[in-house]
């Protein structure tokens, strides 16, 4: 600021010399022999200019009073600086203040250094410099006045000046210019905006202006857009033609990679070339890569119903190590003018779609046959291509072989000494049936008295049979591979004298064709009624009495068991992710575990979409062993890739708290979620969500993998039922080297006892047959929908009832099919009990045929295997409706029965089903559990009344 001196008391205007001996103006006052000194310089009016603290530099020369012979006390080495605040100009040589009451005080000023008369006649006078500064200013401007009060004194110079500071581009942002505060001490915010082609990194943007003029304490920042890079660090340059940027970023533009290109400027992507393209996932610095060629020279092995094909890989994989073959299969008629896709029992192994061998065993086909298959060679990126995979085909057709079993036989006509009968042909002839063979016995005498009969056809009379005689009869088909097996046995009678004369008197020449026919299709009626069956088997249709014990398939990988590694960590870095915690939002707790808290959160990785997650924590205050455990489950889970497995998201280890994050479940686990939803779901729902868990633990064992803990609380399920092994807490490693492979507990923990296994609980061994014990558990918790299995029996009792070959008993409206595999799950023998490739294969075959689902289980009067009963309560002992549904776990409804009018049993036991919709009971499945509760209850009070009279 340019000072100009308005006025002055008692000071002079002279000429002096500084430091350098350069002629300068002054103002100068030595009154140091006069008393009560008191002289004044005042400023003109000074703008303030926006400022809130302003500061005075001054240049000026003291004598020192020592130096002045005779000088009387008064003499000062020091003067006063003041200050007054005004929105005008107010002073003038009239009205100037030579007093201090108006002002303020900024402070008394004193020399560092001062002159003696010896200096000052060698011309030698010591400058002082000196600054202060007063705030806060809030009006226009200011006068400044200096006051002296007997010092022998030179004012040289004086600067008034403010501090700002200056406009500065950081961190891509640029801030303005920027007046300090009122205080020496304060910070001032300045707001930034990004430069151009920049965008907001972390908000707000923003800089602290200090009271030195000086920026400090950035918060936020800005970086360059995709598709501009930065030059000398404060400028946003657009890529080139032939280059790109995918993000944002301090990061510089890249060239476009190999078959791809950009033709403007600030592309974010380059844009594949015709015939190229970029998989799914795959970021835009990857290469374009092409679909591959054909698979080559393919070879044949048809053996009966089955076929090995092997093929060389194509010639051109499209520069990319991710090929595998798709098989698609089709039956054709014989003159190769129509076909259709194969029946889904053909099974492909070791599967169908993504193979990464080049070989596959295809069995389950239709003998003599004709099969056209198409190898499809497939890679990451033929689902971008408009053209369908490129394949090659092969024609096949296979041997003639055994017939299928013939499904019924018709009685056309009886007489008293001979039985006519027909039968459709098998629905599987396997080639051309050459005859057929009717094999049959009188009923009350045994199987090895039975005599047999050929016929060219479809058709058969048996004669020399005794009158009025019950016989039992099967047939079978013949074909060039030999016979099938025998139809189920069923009975058909000969007249007896008395029939066949009565027969005969009803035979009237008029209508003696038509009654003739009526009687044989009555007769045909009456002996299709009676059919006996003796050999009972189990309703699904391939019942498990051979296992295979074949280990997984060649190239299967093989779990490997974190804690054999030297350091655990390693097991962490090689088979889980590291998430970095910037992508992972925690929302709500959700459920606690033994390491810490669970939480529902979302999970944005780069590139990808944002998902829901689950989010496993591990508590505060943890040692190193309880973080290798909680870390553990993560090294396992991320060695497992199935749809019926839970997923693993990744880990956070190097931050707090340490996480474990995996695919989040809608639906939580399988138990809680079907006491939920009790009866609202339909059989052929129930197995296909057995389906899929048989499916996992299947993946699982082929990875020599045992769970130990397979239960329907460690399912999981999500919006679309679909539900997925978790919770790997107490897994272990099956050793390779052992033909029945365990793993022997030495921790002597706690095991659940009511999923586990009979040799699991006696000698700690578990292995995947003992997994399949468990797997039968949880299918009773599912078609009970979520009941405890062996309900409010004691663990004892559960192990006491086990070694005495006692089993669960069917639930409520369980198919018989499905409580005869639960059974075969649970055989005393492990090596009988079926492996999950095997139950995996029953129930596939249990949902193509949902009939067989239709027989309901029943507890036989002397089962071949004991079962377990849950008895039925004695409701002559309730004394109120309460008490009644409180027993039968329906509580809830207590209100809807009261409220309804339905104060007392008696009143109960008349209710129907229309009853129970009125009153608000609309479920199905309580609606049945309470119907039959009903029923036995009227029926235990009509056996009391009747026994009162």
């Amino acid at each position: 600021v340019q000072l100009h001196i308005q006025m002055w008391r008692g000071l002079k205007n002279i000429s002096g010399y500084d430091e350098n001996l350069n002629t300068i103006r002054t103002y100068q006052v030595c009154n140091v022999f006069e008393s009560s000194q008191n002289n004044w310089l005042l400023t003109t009016f000074i703008a303030r200019r926006g400022a809130q603290r302003i500061y005075v530099e001054m240049r000026f020369t003291v004598r020192d009073c020592s130096s002045i012979p005779r000088v009387p006390g008064s003499c000062k080495e020091t003067f006063n600086l003041y200050y007054y605040e005004t929105d005008s100009v107010i002073a003038t040589k009239g009205t100037a203040f030579w007093m201090e009451a108006p002002y303020l005080k900024v402070d008394t000023i004193a020399a560092d250094e001062s002159f003696s008369q010896v200096d000052f006649g060698g011309r030698l006078m010591k400058v002082n410099t000196e600054v202060r500064s007063f705030g806060p200013l809030s009006k226009n401007g200011f006068y400044l006045a200096f006051q002296d009060y007997g010092a022998c004194m030179s004012l040289l110079s004086v600067r008034v000046f403010y501090k700002k500071c200056p406009s500065v581009v950081q961190n891509f942002a640029i801030f303005p210019e920027t007046m300090t505060g009122a205080e020496s001490t304060s910070l001032v915010i300045a707001r930034g905006m990004c430069i151009p082609n920049s965008e907001e990194v972390d908000v707000p943007i923003k800089l602290y202006c200090n009271g030195d003029g000086d920026w400090m304490v950035p918060i936020g920042s800005c970086t360059c857009k995709a598709g501009f890079e930065p030059d000398n660090g404060n400028v946003c340059r657009a890529c080139p033609p032939g280059t790109f940027k995918s993000s944002q970023g301090t990061g510089l533009c890249l060239q476009c990679p190999s078959n791809s290109r950009s033709t403007s400027e600030a592309a974010t992507i380059c844009v594949c070339r015709n015939g190229y393209y970029r998989a799914d996932g795959e970021q835009p610095d990857m290469p374009c890569t092409s679909v591959p060629s054909g698979p080559r020279n393919v070879i044949s092995i048809v053996n009966e119903t089955s076929v090995t094909l092997e093929w060389h890989s194509p010639r051109e994989t499209g520069s990319r190590d991710d090929v595998v073959y798709n098989i698609i299969c089709k039956k054709c008629q014989a003159d190769r003018r129509s076909c259709s896709h194969c029946d889904d029992n053909v099974e492909f192994q070791p599967e169908q779609l993504g193979l990464t061998e080049s070989r596959v065993f295809i069995s389950n086909l239709l003998a003599h046959t004709l099969y056209t298959f198409e190898i499809q060679a497939v890679n990451g990126v033929t689902n971008k291509s408009p053209y369908p995979a490129q394949h090659v085909s092969i024609d096949i057709t296979t041997n003639q072989a055994a017939p299928s079993i013939v499904p019924i036989m018709h009685q056309v006509s009886s007489t008293m000494k001979s039985i006519t009968l027909s039968w459709p042909q098998p629905e599987q002839p396997n080639g051309i049936i050459l005859d057929y063979e009717l094999r049959y016995y009188e009923k009350e005498l045994s199987e090895v008295n039975s005599t047999q009969v050929r016929s060219q056809t479809n058709t058969a009379r048996v004669d020399g049979l005794r009158p009025g005689t019950m016989y039992v009869m099967q047939v079978r088909a013949r074909t060039v591979a030999g016979f099938g097996k025998y139809s189920s046995k069923m009975c058909f009678q000969t007249l007896t004298d008395d029939d066949y004369k009565s027969e005969l008197r009803e035979q009237l020449p008029l209508i003696a064709g038509s009654a003739a026919a009526g009687v044989v299709f009555i007769v045909s009626l009456v002996a299709i009624s009676i059919v006996c069956t003796y050999n009972k088997e189990a309703v699904y249709s391939d019942k498990l009495q051979h296992y295979s014990t074949g280990r997984g398939s060649p190239g299967m990988k093989i779990y490997i068991d974190p804690f054999t590694y030297e350091d655990p960590n390693e097991a962490v870095r090689e088979f889980a992710k590291e998430i970095d915690v910037s992508t992972v939002k925690i929302e709500e707790v959700i459920g606690a575990g033994e390491f810490g808290e669970v939480y529902k959160g979302r999970l944005k990785l780069p590139g990808k979409r944002e998902i829901y997650v689950a989010i496993k924590t591990l508590k505060a205050g943890y040692s190193e062993k309880q973080r290798r455990d909680f870390l553990s489950e993560a090294s396992i889970m991320g060695q497992f890739d199935h749809p019926n497995i839970i997923r693993l998201e990744g880990v956070v280890t190097k931050s707090r708290p340490v996480m474990i994050v995996t695919e989040f479940m809608e639906n939580g686990a399988l138990d809680s979620f079907l006491r939920q939803n009790d009866g609202q779901f339909t059989v052929i729902q129930l197995v296909g969500m057995l389906r899929g868990i048989a499916a996992g633990m299947k993946y699982l064992s082929e990875m020599n993998y045992v769970h130990r803990d397979l239960a329907a609380r460690n399912i999981l399920v999500n919006s679309n039922l679909v539900c997925k092994v978790s919770d790997f807490g107490l897994s272990r490693y099956l050793q390779e080297d052992t033909s029945d492979p365990t793993y022997t507990s030495s921790l002597g923990g706690k095991i659940p006892v009511r999923w586990t296994s009979p040799e699991a609980i006696a000698y700690r061994k578990f292995t995947s047959a003992s997994d399949v014990w468990s797997y039968g558990i949880v299918m009773w918790e599912v078609m009970s929908f979520g009941e405890r299995p062996y309900w409010d029996m004691s663990n004892q009792d559960v192990i006491n009832a086990i070694e005495q070959d006692y089993r669960l008993p069917p639930p409520m409206d369980c198919p018989t099919a499905l409580h005869q595999l639960m059974l075969d799950c649970w055989q005393k023998d492990r090596n009988a009990r079926p492996r999950f490739t095997d139950i995996v294969s029953t129930l596939d075959k249990l949902i193509r045929n949902p009939t067989s689902l239709k027989a309901v289980a029943s507890i036989p009067t002397i089962p071949s295997q004991p079962l377990l009963d849950r008895s039925i309560p004695d409701f002559t002992t309730f004394s109120s409706v309460e008490d009644w549904l409180a027993a039968v776990k329906m509580s809830q409804y207590r209100d809807n029965f009261l409220s309804s009018g339905f104060t007392s049993l008696q009143l109960v036991t008349q209710m129907t089903s229309e009853d129970l919709l009125r009153i608000g009971v609309t479920l199905a499945g309580h609606q049945k559990k309470i119907l039959n509760s009903i029923q036995s209850m009227h029926l235990q009070m009509s056996q009391c009344q009747t026994g009162e009279v």
